[in-house]
């Protein structure tokens, strides 16, 4: 019966919370994408009665968003309550055992540096550690009542140079010292205990209810090149560290280049989990059990047609053999679930469309919580309750009910070969089949291992909500290589970069131009990281079968050679060019845009971070010095200073969307 409880929890669709909505008046500008809240985690009380959560808001005047946090009941009976309002910028909220306080990571105070803070529901929040540096990660041990938290320390490592090295400290060394960590744990009265300190970093920790184990994902420094190619889960207990088999997702994986991240043990602490996620291949659920005291890693096995959301997905145990993930599907986000006991799993059912975004369950109070948005409205927090009805607990966008959103739907088209391409459409509020063909704005995600989602997002960075609001239809292609396709999709892209995905995105703009949507005159690219680098690559084509009128390339690699020694994830390229430069010389040039760059008469806006590592400057300035300076093809360049590879603050955001506003006004004549 146990079991039919389980899978029960993930059967019930969310409907409709909501009574018709006013009328919609408001003329979406980019200003507006300051008034838009987000919530990014949440988690559930002991008893299941609330539901803490953060709340991210963006601050014009400090010109960033910032999360604070908030409880409310489960129910469905009371509002929301905001439990700190000094904008610290709370997150990784765990309930404490008693059910009184939560804990979070923040950093309070002007100059302050992050700290474990304990907020209770009744009071104001008081720190938990006092460490000068700042704590990088923390966690939780409910029945242990204790805190586990990791600080950074150097590690000095001693060779023939050591001495020449301390004898001229100033200069920037490329060795002799690594960024390492140190875990230390805390009780309350008791003073701060180190119990790991082995000379590697820690990237992510979980710790077992009773903090008996921990699970740490860990390489030997901080860099992302160790990160994607040599972390590994290592194991503490009783003052040993083992680290289980890693054979599943290195040596013997599709790729030996996985991010290693999502750590949660099951309630007995006898098995955990973590996401592999690839570049190039479908993510994977690895997991941990203890056998005859000796730890096991496998597979976690997948049905057909399920994929697991990669980057940022949750994992929970809501017994201590079934686990619950989210599955990536077709430009929608459902939960998941498999039950190694039985061997059997449950993929989707819960929604019927839309997107998780985060949940949080207790298989005991059979509560489920989950941040769901749709094509209709922003992400809403709800409840799903089989007994009494879904119930929507919080909704911190409601403004936006006057607000004249873009219709979303869903679109399918063949590519040359024959495959079918899908991805989100957005058309301008109002616009109906059989009116007039409307500019087209062809938005690229990022990844390219993830997916543009069916859901209502205000964008910058690729292009969503405020060309719609203009007038134009955004189509938000999920070209081969996306996640949500089924496995053969994804890989089919290894090796064929600058080619099949390039097809992929010119039938889907084919497409709706035969479909009396887009007006052919008129079309125009844009996208953010692989958004940019697909970008250059359209705009680089010689006689495409559509012509370009328009482009912002936002973060786009030029030269992927110089993607392999520039970029902080050299993994990547050596993935999908199936080897080293050296190696696979022809495969490199090929997927480079560099050769092309003389075809380019498409004027074009370029955005790149100042200080973006992974996808460095100097390939919006390859491209803008060829365009200013050779083609004299029209071309800005806005470096925005002191920004990685996404830009963070509201007014770079704001000015990146009224410049792509101006630039496609201009060149599309709309």
């Amino acid at each position: 019966m146990r079991r039919a409880l389980v899978l029960c929890l993930f059967v019930f669709a969310v409907g409709r919370l909501s009574a018709a909505p006013p009328e919609r008046t408001h003329d979406i500008v980019p200003a507006d994408y300051a008034s838009v809240n987000t919530i990014t985690e949440i988690a559930l009380s002991p008893d299941g009665k609330q539901v803490a959560y953060c709340l991210a808001t963006w601050d014009k005047k400090a010109d960033n968003r910032r999360t604070e946090l908030w409880v409310v009941d489960t129910d469905g009976k009371g509002k929301p309550r905001q439990l700190t309002n000094d904008r610290a910028n709370d997150s990784h909220p765990k309930w404490a055992a008693d059910g009184k306080a939560v804990y979070v990571l923040a950093a309070r105070g002007a100059k302050a540096k992050p700290q474990v803070w304990k907020v209770p529901l009744e009071g104001k929040p008081e720190a938990v550690t006092d460490v000068k540096a700042g704590v990088v990660g923390y966690d939780y041990a409910p029945k242990a009542d204790a805190i586990f938290y990791t600080v950074d320390a150097t590690a000095t490592d001693k060779d023939d140079f050591s001495a020449l090295r301390a004898k001229y400290g100033k200069i920037d060394y490329g060795s002799g010292k690594r960024a390492v960590s140190e875990l230390v744990r805390t009780t309350k009265g008791e003073k701060p205990e180190t119990v790991i300190a082995d000379k590697r970093y820690i990237r992510e920790f979980a710790v077992t209810q009773d903090g008996k184990k921990i699970a740490m994902v860990s390489a030997s420094d901080d860099t992302v090149v160790k990160s994607e190619g040599e972390s590994r889960v290592d194991v503490w207990e009783d003052g040993k560290i083992v680290t289980p088999p890693t054979d599943v997702y290195r040596a013997k994986a599709a790729s030996p280049y996985a991010w290693l991240e999502g750590l949660a043990w099951n309630p007995d602490g006898t098995r955990f989990a973590f996401c592999a996620i690839f570049d190039a291949y479908p993510a994977e659920i690895i997991v941990g059990e203890l056998k005859s005291g000796k730890w096991e890693t496998s597979r976690m096995p997948r049905e057909e047609g399920v994929q697991v959301r990669g980057y940022g997905s949750p994992l929970k145990w809501l017994l201590k053999d079934d686990i619950v993930y989210l599955n990536d599907s077709k430009g929608c986000i459902d939960i998941s679930s498999w039950d190694f006991r039985r061997g059997v799993g449950r993929a989707g059912g819960m929604l019927k469309g839309g997107i998780v975004y985060g949940f949080d369950a207790s298989f005991e109070h059979s509560v489920v919580v989950v941040i769901h948005g749709d094509e209709k409205c922003f992400a809403k927090l709800v409840v799903v309750d089989g007994q009494t009805g879904n119930r929507n607990l919080a909704d911190h966008n409601t403004h936006t009910e006057t607000w004249k959103l873009p219709t979303i739907e869903h679109v399918t088209w063949k590519a040359p070969d024959g495959v079918s391409v899908g991805g989100p459409l957005e058309l301008p509020y109002g616009w109906k089949k059989g009116d007039k063909p409307l500019p087209l704005v062809v938005a690229i995600h990022g990844g390219p291992t993830t997916a543009s989602y069916t859901d209502q997002r205000f964008d910058p960075h690729n292009g969503r909500m405020y060309f719609a609001a203009k007038g134009y239809a955004v189509l938000c292609p999920n070209y081969r290589g996306s996640t949500g396709y089924g496995d053969t999709f994804v890989t089919d892209l290894i090796g064929k970069e600058n080619d099949i995905e390039v097809k992929d995105i010119l039938a889907g703009i084919q497409h709706l131009i035969k479909e009396g949507i887009a007006d052919p005159d008129r079309i125009a690219v844009m996208g953010w990281s692989n958004g940019g680098y697909l970008t250059n690559c359209l705009i680089t084509l010689k006689d495409p079968p559509v012509k370009i009128k328009a482009a912002s390339s936002g973060a786009g690699i030029v030269d992927t050679v110089a993607e392999w020694g520039f970029n902080d994830e050299p993994g990547y390229p050596i993935v999908f060019k199936k080897g080293l430069p050296w190696e696979q010389p022809d495969i490199y040039k090929k997927t480079s845009p560099t050769y092309g760059l003389g075809n380019v008469t498409t004027p074009t806006l370029i955005h790149v971070g100042g200080n973006d590592d992974r996808c460095p400057p100097g390939h919006s300035r390859m491209l803008y010095r060829a365009l200013k300076e050779y083609t004299k093809v029209p071309t800005e360049l806005n470096v925005y200073p002191g920004q990685p590879h996404g830009l963070g603050t509201l007014s770079f955001r704001t000015a990146k969307m009224e410049w792509d506003l101006a630039w496609f006004e201009k060149y599309l004549q709309k």
